[in-house]
């Protein structure tokens, strides 16, 4: 791969967020009702996004393999302990990895926050995922405030979750 091409790649985030996403984008969701899909939890049991309502909560898309994502997670992990404190919940989604991958991935990382298992990437078709990582902020009422395509940064979470928490 020419560096162009390597340079465009990592600025835009690892492709292949979803099967068959819409051209749109995760932004399109913003106003919706989140998308949510029971799936296997890491460490057991089942949940899916909407089993949160009533909350506010950082949904991440990831994927080991995902130069992005690997940059991002010790920011999420850190946004993830402040952020409980303010009643804020976050929700790590590997799309795509097996139970081994990912729970070897988010031990090594130091990952606390809960991971939902998305073997058949649902979630990023659904979230309109361009690419990993995406993020989506959901309201307590269980509709999108905020989706982004590609990493944030800890001060980007904490701006966009602040937004999240306010009334529609």
């Amino acid at each position: 791969m020419g560096l162009i091409a390597l340079a465009t790649a990592v600025l835009a985030g690892c492709g292949g967020g979803g099967k068959g996403a819409p051209s749109a984008g995760p932004g399109a969701l913003v106003g919706a009702p989140v998308a949510s899909f029971t799936v296997a939890r890491l460490g057991g049991g089942e949940e899916g996004v909407g089993d949160l309502r009533g909350k506010v909560v950082l949904v991440n898309l990831w994927a080991s393999w995902c130069p992005p994502c690997r940059q991002e997670m010790p920011d999420l992990e850190r946004f993830s302990r402040d952020a409980g404190k303010d009643g804020i919940d976050v929700v790590g989604i590997n799309e795509g990895e097996s139970a081994q991958t990912a729970a070897a991935f988010a031990k090594k990382a130091g990952v606390t926050f809960p991971i939902l298992l998305d073997l058949q990437q649902r979630y990023g078709a659904a979230f309109g995922a361009l690419g990993l990582p995406t993020s989506v902020f959901v309201r307590r009422d269980g509709t999108v405030a905020e989706a982004i395509d590609g990493p944030l940064t800890y001060a980007q979470m904490q701006a966009k979750s602040k937004r999240a928490q306010e009334a529609r």
